[in-house]
Order: structure tokens, then C-alpha cells, then sequence
């Protein structure tokens, strides 16, 4: 097991910090979420979608409901079926990894040069892209069982059929997709990494500038936007 990662071992520790940053990232945006629904676009969306339903189910607006549906189940599904197309490419790659290698490594000053790393470097790859396949996978699921129950009339006692079940099933699938996104984002790193672990974690803390500025909700709209949603949260049963 030594003999295995010693010669993968800045590979494996440039990854474990490339991970790192990218998921601090995320978990001090949940924190702040906690604290101000508003604070990115996220949790902003996920209000909208709350006061959505309850519009939706409130109007009888059927035919909204379905075709805001399917552009969700639509991307998903896009998403989802890009995802294995690239993790098949990838298996066929990974049959040309010692000629692969020669070109990726070019530029690899301080990284592992050998073939198992290449190895090692696709299938990092290829479980992230699975990661997103299955995320849009439930996602789609999910969109798909609230289609069906955004047009039941809510009923008083009955949890299935109330307000606030088919807005949890809603940003919980909303959710889903949020995490396959996050996977493919986190693609960029990876595809760097074929070429030097360097390369990853300057890519890596290049993605999270760029997603923290563009998923922070400006301060006027953060504010509006708690004016409007401040009760969306208070559900009808």
C-alpha cells in the first residue's frame, strides 16, 4: 500500500487541498444562508421556488406548473446524459494512458510522471462525473413527482398533498441539481490536474473567486427579495 501512494503522494495531497478549498467554500455559504436566506443566489431561489408553489397551488395555474416542470426535467435530463457521455470518453481514454500521459505531462515540473497516476487521475474524474449523473438523476426524479403532486388540490390534514410537502419535494430536487452542478463546476480542477497538481490548485481557488462573485446576491436585491419572501417560509397546510 505504501509502495502504491508514495509516488502519488503531492498528486494526492494538491487534490485533498483542491477538495478542501472547495468545500469551505461551500460550507461557509451554507453558513451564511443560515443566517440570511438572501445571501446568495441559492437560497434566494430557493424562496422563489417556495412562494412559487405556493402561488401555483393556490391559483389552480396547471398549466404554468407543467411547463416550468419540464424546462427543469429538461436540463437535468441534459445534464444527466451529458454526464455519461463523458464518463464513457473517459473509460475510452483511459485505454491510452501511457501515450496520453507524454502530452499531459508536459508541463507536470513537480508531479508524479508515472502511468498509474494518469490511471489514478481518470478515475477521480470519472466518480465526479458519476457523482453529477446520479444528482441529476434525483433531481429529475424528484421534478417529476412534484408534476404530479403541484396538481393535486391541497388538502387540510393530509401532509402529501399539503402546500409545504410539494415545496420541500421541489428544493429538494432543486437541491440535487444544486450538487450536480457543483460536481461539474469542480471539473475544472480535475481536467487540470491531468496536466500538473499545481495547475489544479491555481484553477481551484481561480473557480471559487469566480463563483463567490457571481452567486453573491447584491445588496439591494438581497434586500428586496427578504421584503418579498419574508413570509414565504409560513406555508399554508
Amino acid at each position: 500500500m505504501q509502495d502504491f501512494f508514495a509516488p502519488h503522494l503531492l498528486d494526492m495531497i494538491c487534490l485533498a487541498v483542491s477538495a478542501g478549498i472547495f468545500s469551505f467554500y461551500h460550507l461557509y455559504m451554507r453558513y451564511r444562508l443560515k443566517s440570511n436566506p438572501t445571501y446568495s443566489l441559492y437560497g434566494a431561489t430557493t424562496l422563489a421556488r417556495t412562494a412559487w408553489v405556493v402561488g401555483v397551488m393556490e391559483d389552480k395555474n396547471d398549466i404554468l406548473a407543467v411547463q416550468t416542470l419540464r424546462n427543469s426535467t429538461m436540463a437535468a435530463t441534459f445534464l444527466a446524459s451529458t454526464s455519461i457521455l463523458l464518463a464513457v470518453g473517459l473509460l475510452t481514454l483511459s485505454g491510452q494512458a501511457d501515450k496520453l500521459g507524454q502530452t499531459w505531462h508536459a508541463m507536470n515540473i513537480f508531479g508524479s510522471r508515472a502511468e498509474s497516476t494518469i490511471t489514478l487521475k481518470l478515475l477521480v474524474i470519472l466518480g465526479n462525473l458519476f457523482i453529477a449523473f446520479f444528482n441529476f438523476s434525483f433531481a429529475i426524479r424528484l421534478f417529476m413527482h412534484v408534476g404530479f403532486l403541484i396538481n393535486t388540490p391541497p388538502e387540510e390534514g393530509n401532509y402529501g398533498a399539503s402546500i409545504t410537502f410539494v415545496a420541500m419535494e421541489l428544493n429538494k430536487a432543486g437541491g440535487y441539481f444544486h450538487v450536480g452542478m457543483r460536481a461539474y463546476y469542480f471539473l475544472v480542477p480535475l481536467i487540470f490536474w491531468l496536466f500538473s497538481p499545481l495547475f489544479m490548485l491555481l484553477a481551484t481557488v481561480t473557480l471559487v473567486a469566480l463563483i463567490s462573485k457571481i452567486e453573491r446576491t447584491p445588496k439591494l436585491n438581497s434586500e428586496y427579495l427578504g421584503s418579498i419572501f419574508k413570509n414565504s417560509c409560513e406555508l399554508p397546510h
